[in-house]
């Protein structure tokens, strides 16, 4: 017998979409302090396989940078939400959006694919 109150859904994972897959999971890795999963079997990963990445503490989602044929066309509907420093990012790569203003206590980027996510600093905790 189910649980009538139970969520009929549980958060798994993350997935992302990307034309060169394998960079943009180096350019998270980078960015988030996340490493490659390995493959259960020690072997590697094949080039055509989505790349996971892991918070190494293991407190993140587990996260899907998958391989798609398409570049990105229109904003994102979903998208991350991250504490960080906007210029340490957009000397990795991103790209800003549009800066925190009277309206937005954050900075909008976009990952070198051009999907876009949030960054808050860490003073934005006290908040």
């Amino acid at each position: 017998m189910s649980d009538t109150n139970a969520a009929p859904a549980r958060f798994k994972d993350l997935a992302l979409d990307a034309t060169d897959h394998r960079a943009l999971a180096d350019w998270w890795c980078t960015a988030i302090g996340y490493v490659r999963r390995p493959v259960p079997d020690g072997t590697e990963w094949r080039e055509e396989w989505p790349v996971p990445i892991v918070d190494p503490a293991g407190a993140g989602p587990l996260i899907w940078i998958v391989p798609v044929p398409e570049p990105k066309t229109v904003k994102n509907r979903m998208h991350l939400d991250v504490w960080g420093d906007t210029e340490r990012l957009v000397g990795l790569g991103a790209t800003v959006i549009r800066r925190r203003d009277d309206e937005i206590a954050w900075d909008v980027l976009a990952d070198p694919e051009g999907n876009e996510f949030c960054v808050f600093t860490p003073r934005d905790r006290q908040g």
